[in-house]
């Protein structure tokens, strides 16, 4: 690839508007860093020039934004420290509410022009350190899901149908994932291409889901099975306290 080939490239991932794209990378170099509550303000407002949000969202320091044009943020949105959001054609919607912690990567990187890439993520959902998304394939979450630390929600797959030839020339298929309202993803869960959640559901930590899993459903283990219905089954409930509230003020 010839360095101008390349660079094309380098720039179609980046954004679609030269002018866009130079706002932006200048005003995170002067800004992104700042910390503590100055740098939330300062970037608040300031990334509003290129950025669509409701209201002034709260964007910790180090947290990186490309394809801007492509990302959406409902009001009282809070990016934590060191969150990569990567837009692309289909976009990065992120719900009211809805909070990105730390180390988090949200990328569409939608080169290929699939027509059902992007993510979106509904109201007040709660997404735990480190958790990656790929979203070529599409990824729809609802209102009020909590995803513990490091999940992996990947709406893409590889085909290696071919034994001779090379894994990364046969191309790639991208189903789509929907994960429904009020449903919890336990800490360090894999949910892979073509799978749909049901609401309330619970997915047990470290699971491996690869097939879809019914609403008010418990799955576990690699790969993950149901091993419960929580309506007619209710587990029991927690012999210590159960600590609630305290973030009423968040809406």
């Amino acid at each position: 690839m010839s360095a101008i080939r390349a660079l094309r490239f380098y720039l179609r991932a980046k954004t679609t508007s030269v002018w866009r794209y130079a706002l932006s990378e200048t005003l995170q170099g002067l800004l992104g860093w700042i910390p503590s509550v100055v740098g939330v303000g300062v970037r608040g407002v300031a990334y509003k020039s290129f950025l669509v949000a409701e209201g002034l969202p709260a964007i910790e320091d180090h947290v990186r934004l490309h394809r801007t044009e492509d990302i959406r943020l409902g009001r009282g949105v809070y990016l934590d420290h060191g969150v990569y959001l990567h837009g692309g054609a289909g976009g990065l919607r992120i719900g009211a509410g809805a909070w990105i912690m730390a180390g988090c990567r949200l990328q569409v990187f939608n080169f290929r022009g699939i027509e059902q890439a992007g993510i979106r993520i509904g109201q007040r959902t709660f997404v735990g350190e480190g958790t990656i998304m790929r979203g070529q394939g599409g990824i729809t979450i609802g209102d009020q899901v909590l995803f513990g630390p490091r999940v992996q929600v990947l709406a893409v797959n590889h085909v290696f149908a071919d034994p001779a030839r090379p894994i990364m020339e046969q191309g790639i298929t991208a189903t789509g994932i929907r994960i429904d309202d009020g449903c919890w993803i336990g800490a360090g869960a894999i949910i892979l291409d073509g799978v749909t959640i049901g609401r309330h559901a619970c997915i047990g930590a470290g699971a491996v889901v690869t097939a879809s899993v019914p609403a008010h459903s418990l799955a576990v283990g690699v790969p993950a099975r149901v091993v419960r219905d929580l309506q007619r089954e209710p587990l029991d409930p927690p012999e210590g306290p159960v600590y609630s509230g305290g973030m009423e003020e968040l809406g």
